[in-house]
């Protein structure tokens, strides 16, 4: 995978930067310096693509998701994290996952499929249109995730339904409404504050 890694502080969080549809492994670089200055930015460019753009994983159509494609991408993105941690030395730091549309709904598989080994993320306008049966426990997750509430690519009640999704396993959600799918810098320095707060109460702990 093409990938780009900017070194923090030794003791500082890493923040696994995933980019929506048609964005790359520098999309969201400017963004996670924002969410926090010294912390280690991974940038990864998704493998898949459709009409030229990159992707992390297929859809048969808009809003209908091939979810065996999605389950072996991020697999795959997991393997990728972890050997690239190793390599990189940042096993023991925190790991933050930071998705933007398509980013962040494969961040939601990699959450439902290793709550031991991610547990933060911020999720800007994701959506999940999959019926998840099996149990999770999500007890330990904590979230931020921004929704909008005239979002012309995520229709509201499946806005509605990601937030539906990780409360039944029981993450520990700050949800945050705004207009439309754009990312803005309102809610760039909402996730900032929630993130240092949840990182400090981490440190107390």
């Amino acid at each position: 995978m093409n990938y780009t890694i900017k070194y923090g502080g030794k003791e500082q969080p890493v923040l696994i930067l995933l980019h929506g549809t048609g964005g790359n492994e520098s999309s969201l670089l400017d963004v996670g310096k924002d969410l926090m200055s010294d912390a280690t930015l991974i940038g990864i460019r998704g493998e898949v693509l459709e009409q030229g753009q990159s992707r992390f994983f297929s859809r048969v159509s808009d809003g209908v998701y091939d979810e065996v494609d999605l389950e072996m991408r991020a697999n795959n993105l997991h393997r990728f994290i972890s050997e690239l941690l190793q390599k990189s030395q940042l096993t023991n730091q925190e790991i933050v996952l930071v998705g933007y549309s398509n980013g962040a709904n494969i961040a939601i598989k990699l959450l439902l499929n290793y709550p031991d080994k991610y547990q933060r993320a911020v999720l800007f306008h994701p959506m999940y249109p999959i019926d998840v049966l099996e149990d999770h426990d999500l007890s330990q997750t904590e979230l931020f995730v921004t929704l909008g509430t005239q979002d012309s690519i995520v229709p509201i009640e499946e806005s509605q339904r990601v937030l539906t999704l990780f409360r039944r396993f029981h993450a520990n959600i700050l949800s945050e409404w705004t207009l439309t799918h754009q990312l803005t810098y309102l809610e760039v320095e909402k996730a900032k504050k929630w993130l240092h707060r949840i990182i400090k109460q981490n440190e107390h702990e």
